[in-house]
């Protein structure tokens, strides 16, 4: 740890509880730095002592989860529903956060766990991990358009990467990105001059969606974690 990170962040990285429940815990006055209790928003620095009392890491949990359109990852306003609201009713007993976005009416794989660890090599830009899609537009896909989506866009104020394209049908095609820059198929089919009508996340990595249902999940074990956080540079 380079620079200082906020104690929830810290507990959630260390496997003691998500950051919601690092804050419960810190307001319970469980937590201590440098033999202090430890205060919400307190920062831990390289060489700190943190302790958890009476508290057992948690199991680690991982989740293949379909996201629905319509609902959004994380950060509902208003009327709008988050992943958290459909997996509360279900199955109260999962305390897991999805770790990335996918827009709110994209639908598709999304990986949920409560394990902090996993978050900053799995979105960091730099690690240039798979995300495979599959989407259909608006109208026909000319000839040429595999080749000039795969070569890199302009969207405006950033040239896409070169990446994978693939023509399934006439107006629905497969791409694997390796970055993932803000709403970035839909600028990028949009400087190409079509509308995506959808847009499903079928991949993240070595994880795929399978024939998974919308609002389902499925849990990520064996062989398939162990692949993951190998190549997170994690142990399962």
């Amino acid at each position: 740890m380079s620079t200082s990170i906020r104690i929830n962040k810290y507990l959630a990285e260390q496997g003691y509880s998500t950051r919601r429940g690092a804050d419960t815990l810190i307001t319970e006055r469980k937590v201590t730095i440098n033999g202090r209790i430890a205060k919400l928003g307190d920062q831990v620095a390289e060489g700190d002592m943190v302790e958890v009392s009476g508290h057992e890491t948690k199991e680690f949990v991982y989740l293949a989860y379909y996201k629905p359109r319509g609902i959004v990852t994380h950060g509902a306003q208003d009327e709008e529903k988050e992943i958290e609201d459909l997996l509360k009713k279900t199955h109260p007993e999962l305390d897991v956060f999805p770790v990335g976005r996918l827009d709110k009416n994209s639908h598709g794989l999304i990986i949920l766990t409560n394990d902090g660890r996993i978050v900053e090599p799995l979105l960091s830009p730099m690690r240039e991990h798979e995300k495979e899609y599959k989407v259909s537009v608006n109208e026909r896909l000319r000839a040429d358009f595999a080749e000039n989506m795969a070569s890199g866009v302009d969207i405006g104020d950033y040239i896409t990467k070169p990446c994978e394209v693939e023509r399934l049908t006439r107006n629905t095609f497969r791409i694997v990105l390796t970055e993932g820059k803000n709403h970035q198929i839909k600028r990028m089919t949009s400087a190409l001059g079509y509308t995506v009508r959808d847009l499903k996340r079928t991949r993240i990595m070595n994880i795929r969606l399978r024939r998974m249902r919308p609002g389902t999940f499925r849990y990520i074990k064996g062989e398939e974690l162990h692949e993951l956080l190998m190549s997170l540079a994690l142990h399962t």
